[in-house]
This record gives C-alpha cells, sequence and structure tokens, in this order.
C-alpha cells in the first residue's frame, strides 16, 4: 500500500465524527454529506503535507472548519453580528435555588442536565449564532482543547475563549427560559 493509500486509510476512521459535526454546522444533511466530501478531497489533494505523527483528527476538522467558513458562512456578504452583553453572568446558574432541596448534594450541572432532554440542548446550540455555535460544538462536543480550535477557526486562543464564554452564557439563558415554561423550576 502506498502513503497515500495508508493516508485515507487512517482518515476515513473520523468520517463518522466529522459528519456529526458537519450535521450541526450545516443544520442540513446533504449539506453536511457535501462538506465532509469536500473536507476529504481537500485532505487527499494536501495529503502530502500533512506531518505524520501530528493530530490528524485536528487536522481534518481544520479543513472541514475553514471549508465550512469559506463556502457556507461566506455566502452571506457581511456575517450576523450579535451582542450578547446582555445576558447575566451565570444566568442559569443562580436560579438554582429554586430547585427541590433534596437534589442539593449533586452538582449544579447535574442538576440542571436533569431538566433538560437532549433535543432541548441541540436546539439551545442551534439558536447561537454562528460565530459563538462552532467554538461550542468545537469544545464541548467535538473536544478541541483552545488552541486546536484558534488553529481551526484561525483565531486568537482569547477570541475563542470569549466566544465560548458568551456562547454558553446564551444557552444557559435559553435553557433556563426553557426549564421555567415548563415550570421545572421558578422564574
Amino acid at each position: 500500500m502506498g502513503a497515500r493509500e495508508d493516508f485515507a486509510k487512517d482518515a476515513m476512521q473520523y468520517t463518522p465524527q466529522l459528519f456529526s459535526t458537519a450535521v450541526r454546522m450545516t443544520r442540513n444533511r446533504s449539506d453536511a454529506e457535501d462538506l465532509v466530501q469536500e473536507t476529504f478531497l481537500k485532505a487527499w489533494r494536501a495529503s502530502d503535507t500533512f506531518e505524520q505523527g501530528t493530530n490528524l483528527r485536528a487536522w481534518l476538522f481544520r479543513i472541514m472548519t475553514n471549508t465550512f467558513i469559506n463556502q457556507y458562512h461566506a455566502k452571506q456578504r457581511k456575517p450576523m453580528e450579535t451582542e450578547l452583553d446582555d445576558v447575566e453572568e451565570l444566568f442559569l446558574y443562580r436560579r438554582l435555588g429554586s430547585i427541590d432541596q433534596s437534589r442539593l448534594s449533586q452538582s449544579a450541572e447535574d442538576q440542571m442536565m436533569e431538566l433538560f432532554t437532549d433535543d432541548e440542548v441541540k436546539k439551545a446550540l442551534e439558536e447561537l449564532p454562528e460565530a459563538f455555535r462552532l467554538p461550542v460544538l468545537l469544545c464541548d462536543v467535538d473536544g478541541f482543547s483552545y488552541k486546536e480550535i484558534a488553529d481551526m477557526l484561525d483565531v486568537p486562543i482569547g477570541t475563542v475563549m470569549s466566544r465560548l464564554h458568551r456562547g454558553r452564557k446564551a444557552m444557559h439563558k435559553m435553557l433556563y427560559e426553557y426549564a421555567t415554561e415548563q415550570g421545572a423550576i421558578d422564574g
């Protein structure tokens, strides 16, 4: 087997992870398939530039993220800017006092996650503006480090940290509002 065949074999093991993230990025299965296909095509063409012994998964995700930004995000001439400064710091966690006292032995995160199904969390994630959704996806769902995300998005680590913080705050607010609507906690 040649170097390209070895590369293809190694790269293909990441297809399910890439596709899962691509669906979340594009919010459309067909577009996600196209995005993953384009990612592998670009990776195949550039396989001779991949340094053996480095993180192939991160390299593929960077290609996919850049492809997404260039193809899908660039369709909008000017990205939609959203100010999330009005989202209160630790919005969700400050309201934990309204949760049943019998569950206080659990961590705050465990208490909150019991209130939500995967669908509510996915919906909150999908409603985030793209600038915040991508870092939250790459960090909290796919487990990439801040440095890896910074490399993928071609932004400073501080920007990644800021976008993660603001994206998480916005999700907390959305989930708090949902929990209040459902009567799971007092408003």
